[in-house]
């Protein structure tokens, strides 16, 4: 996790916002995941979230079910996405965020998975369908191998739900820029409301996702929170031929990266 809160904090402290895309895993290929991921490293994300493949993905729009449901046709398995993480993670210098539902986490163990993860070289967990209590059973593994755990906080939550669910994030917290479930938006996000709400229970660093899609997006995030989350953009972005999926990536990143520097201007 120090490694992903050191990049925060650093921007932070050069007055600039922070990007975390995210990505499915297999999607189109897990070749073109590994290719993507150092492509996006050397444009200077502080993380990328790293999507396992479900079945029956809950908080999930059609574009990444639709990702998360090519990918596992074509073989894509949790052990394989570790490997693929394990292959490269010398290599690469952001965070790296294992996005994964609890049934994925329940089934290999709980504490056990966390152990997986951290030892394939992820830095932080982020569980969208975990139910707060249920946190308790990983974060004695999530502690001990200082990792970093992101519960989700919805634009609807009260004061008491958002201090249950921040006292149990590690690293920083991720809050929805709009109810419902992933996917692109036209409406330009606001979250002054949940960032203020969130910064008075945590001095966590904030990331903001769900329907963050254009530069202008990102730029409006970034001058309330700490970082925005690009997903279902760059998962659409990405489709197509697996061997150009990491330069389409790049030039749809490309200039999000350049709004999160002028987030703050």
């Amino acid at each position: 996790m120090e490694r992903m809160t050191q990049r925060l904090e650093q921007d932070r402290a050069a007055r600039r916002g922070s990007l975390m895309p995210f990505l499915t895993a297999g999607s189109p290929s897990i070749e073109a995941t590994i290719a993507t991921i150092k492509a996006l490293d050397r444009l200077g994300v502080a993380a990328i979230e790293v999507g396992f493949p479900f079945s029956d993905p809950i908080a999930d729009g059609p574009v990444i079910a639709a990702s998360m449901d090519r990918a596992l046709r074509a073989g894509t398995t949790v052990a394989g996405t570790m490997d693929a993480i394990r292959s490269i993670r010398p290599q690469v210098g952001c965070g790296l965020i294992a996005m994964v539902s609890m049934s994925i986490v329940h089934r290999h163990g709980g504490a056990a998975f966390v152990r997986q993860a951290h030892q394939a070289g992820f830095d932080a967990l982020i569980v969208p369908d975990m139910d707060v209590d249920a946190a308790d059973q990983v974060l004695g593994a999530v502690d001990e191998l200082g990792m970093g755990l992101a519960l989700l906080v919805a634009p609807t939550s009260t004061p008491d739900r958002i201090r249950s669910i921040t006292t149990r994030c590690r690293g920083f917290v991720y809050a929805l820029a709009r109810a419902g479930l992933t996917g692109t938006s036209d409406a330009p996000p606001d979250v002054a409301g949940t960032v203020t709400a969130l910064r008075a229970q945590t001095q966590l660093p904030i990331a903001v996702g769900f329907g963050i899609s254009t530069a202008e997006h990102v730029r409006l995030v970034t001058r309330d929170a700490d970082a925005a989350i690009v997903g279902s953009a760059l998962v659409r972005a990405m489709d197509g031929d697996p061997a150009t999926a990491p330069e389409r990536a790049s030039a749809f990143i490309q200039p999000l990266v350049e709004a999160c520097r002028a987030g703050l201007d």
